[in-house]
Order: C-alpha cells, then structure tokens, then sequence
C-alpha cells in the first residue's frame, strides 16, 4: 500500500515532498512541501491547501477511522484556485514557443469556428420554423449498442429506425451529445442536439467523448454502413473521425468536451475512460478491423499520426511517486500534463480504474516501443503495490457497497 510519503509533485511550484519525521497528535502523518509548507488531514477534515500545495485525502492512522477513510492513501496536487481545473487560457498560451503557441492559437480558432457553426445552424433552424427558441433534445441513458447484431437487423425496422434516429442527433461539428433520448424518435429541426442544457442557455455537452458518446455512435454507424452500404452512414463516419481528429489537442490528448466549454470539460480527460475510448477505436481503424476497413487511406494515415500523438501524451503524463512511474490521474493539464481535479469530489490523485484501461491499450499495441513497455511494466507494479483486498461487497436495494473488514461484516456480504 502506498505511503504518505508518496506525494504526487507535479504542479508548479511543488519542487519536493517529504515526510516529515515528527509525528502529529492522533497519529496523523505531516507531509512537507518545501516551497510551500506544510500541510496534514485528521479524521474530521482536510485542510484546503493554497495553489501549489500537497493535500492529503486519506492517511494512515492507529484509529478506526483509519479503516474507513485510509483504506488507500491519496494525495492531491491542487492546480492553481485549488478545485477548478486549469483552463486552456490565451496568456498560458502566449508564454510558450513561438511554434507551439501558433498550433494552439489555430486549435483555439477551430473550436471556437465548429462552436459557431453549432450555434448558427440551430438559429436558422429556430427562424425558419418561426419559434421563439428551441427545442430541448430528450434525455435518456448512455448509448450501448450491441456489437453482435446480425446484419440484417440494420436494413428495416427497429434497425433502419435507430440508424436515422443517430444520425440525425450528430452535430454540425459532426460529434454526439450523451444521455440522448433515442427512444422518442429522430431529432426535429429547431430541437437542440443536447439534452443536457435548458434552451437558451449556454450549450453543454454539445459533443463530448464522455460516457462512451461520439465512439459508440461512430461503431454503430459503422457496422450500419458495412451492413447496408448506406452512404448516409459512410459520411457520418467520415465527419465522426473528422470530429474527433480535429478536437485532439497539439499536445496529444483529448478534452472531454469539444468544442471547448470551459472548466474541467477543457483537461485531458481519462476519466470514465474517455480519452481511452478514442485511442481504441482509433486503433482498431488502424489496425483494419471490421467494420472499419473502408475507411479511406488518406484519413487512415492522419489516424495513425493521432494515434501517435495520443500515445506519447499518455507516456508524458504518467505520474511519477518518489521518482518512480506510477499511474494516472483521471484528468491532466493539457498544456503540462500534470495531474489536475475536477469537480469538486474528483481530486488531483491516482486513479486506479482508468489507469488500468489505459494500460489494457497499451498492453494490446502490436509493435509498442521500449518507452511503452516500461510503461506499462511500472504501471502494473504500481498497481500490484496499491491493490486493496478483504473489502466485504454488499449489495442492497441495487446498489454495491465496499466495506472494511470490521467485526462480523463477513455475514453480510461477499469477502472481496
């Protein structure tokens, strides 16, 4: 198990994190930050450090609560405003390279040019029908479509009926919102591609790889235009890749939401394995997998650079524990990768569950480089060393609770 000496330093500012030797009251662990100070957690609270701090999330202790709140030892780098994620900001941009800053400065016009374009084929909807403003897209759960479906299911019926619905919730930027009702029927001209905004509001979530959106509306719409040879498929499969390639940041990774909204959405996100998402299909393109081998060559080959790009991001933002590679945070500063929070009970710390899909990717690459490799062999140490085990798994009223191994919870539930 990790210790609280093994700090994630990577903001700037924070050069080096060691313990402190004196123990606290309680037995509570101190971390010192050299340039910053020091900071320490007890079982009622955290304290909230400034910009650049370490904060502690869960510790060791000789108390019980320890069994609860330090089951794994987390600690988080806050970024600058400690809980708002770091934005992608003109003057952060202005300071770097002459040739980087001119690649972000055409990213930034290519987003805010599709976030235009979003909005302007809406307006002229809404005018042409006559309406005051529009109409809020149904809300539903995330698409999962079943990639077992025989053939013929897309030709008639239930299948032609989903393959229009789809289709006609892709945005003109060409990606797809999430929890869309698809249930209720194809989109109407004037109704909003998103369900997750009031009309007249600021657009949220207008076109996002969260929730397995956009990657799974692309499989689908594959499999549809290898099944039928639909050209209407074919060319939302060409403006779904577009999509995704032109919302891959210079620096390789991909935000969660695209054209930029702002906050956390503007990170690198690996969180509910988005970016990992992309990588996979992108990937199985590559790699000429049904129902992608008709993709065209010149787009395959700006997939492979993607693809090339995306994997030298994920090596750079690999967290470091006491110098040695470790894993990833679900989230990372686009611009220098390092590990940033996101909403306000998504902290700046190592993340298990999508560390490990990552490393899945990087473990299934054909020829990966020695870099990957040592990757991917410090990754899984780091989760071999960090693994929990004699949790007790209870599920009641369907929903699964993990609980410490306390006196007699053996009798309510399955040892993990």
């Amino acid at each position: 198990m990790p210790t609280s000496e093994d700090a994630i330093a990577l903001w700037a500012g924070v050069t080096d994190v060691t313990p402190v030797h004196a123990e606290p009251p309680h037995g509570d662990r101190l971390i010192n930050c050299r340039t910053h100070g020091t900071v320490a957690a007890n079982s009622a609270r955290c304290l909230l450090p400034r910009s650049g701090e370490v904060m502690i999330l869960g510790y060791r202790s000789s108390h019980s609560m320890d069994m609860i709140h330090g089951l794994a030892i987390t600690i988080a780098v806050c970024s600058a405003g400690c809980g708002l994620a770091a934005e992608i900001l003109e003057t952060r941009i202005a300071r770097l390279p002459a040739a980087m800053a001119a690649d972000w400065q055409a990213y930034l016009a290519r987003s805010r040019a599709a976030a235009e374009h979003n909005q302007e084929r809406l307006a002229a909807e809404i005018a042409a029908a006559g309406w005051g403003r529009a109409i809020r897209a149904p809300s539903g759960g995330d698409f999962k479509p079943r990639s077992d479906t025989p053939p013929n299911w897309y030709c008639n019926g239930e299948g032609a009926t989903l393959i229009a619905t789809v289709l006609s919730f892709q945005t003109p930027a060409g990606g797809w919102s999430k929890h869309t009702g698809y249930s209720r029927g194809q989109r109407q001209p004037g109704m909003q591609w998103s369900s997750q905004s009031e009309p007249g509001r600021r657009s949220h979530y207008l076109g996002t790889i969260d929730n397995g959106a956009t990657t799974r509306e692309l499989r689908f719409l594959a499999q549809a235009w290898a099944a039928t040879g639909r050209d209407d498929c074919r060319v939302a499969v060409s403006r779904g890749l577009d999509y995704l390639l032109a919302a891959q940041f210079p620096s390789g990774g991909w935000p969660q939401v695209y054209p930029l909204e702002g906050g956390y959405h503007d990170n690198i996100t690996f969180n509910d394995d988005a970016m990992t998402n992309v990588l996979e299909l992108l990937q199985d393109i590559i790699a000429e997998k049904s129902p992608f081998r008709c993709v065209e060559p010149d787009r395959r080959a700006r997939i492979v650079a993607a693809v090339k790009r995306g994997i030298a991001c994920v090596l750079a933002s690999q967290i470091k524990v006491r110098g040695v590679k470790a894993v990833w945070c679900s989230q990372h500063d686009p611009l220098s990768f390092a590990a940033v929070p996101g909403r306000a009970y998504e902290p700046a710390a190592l993340s298990g569950v999508e560390s490990a899909r990552l490393l899945r990717f990087l473990m299934r690459l054909p020829r990966p480089s020695p870099e990957v490799v040592a990757c991917i062999e410090s990754g899984l140490a780091w989760l071999e060393a960090a693994k929990v085990t004699g949790l007790i798994q209870v599920t009641h009223g369907g929903r699964t609770t993990l609980f410490p191994p306390i006196f007699g919870a053996g009798l309510l539930g399955t040892v993990l």
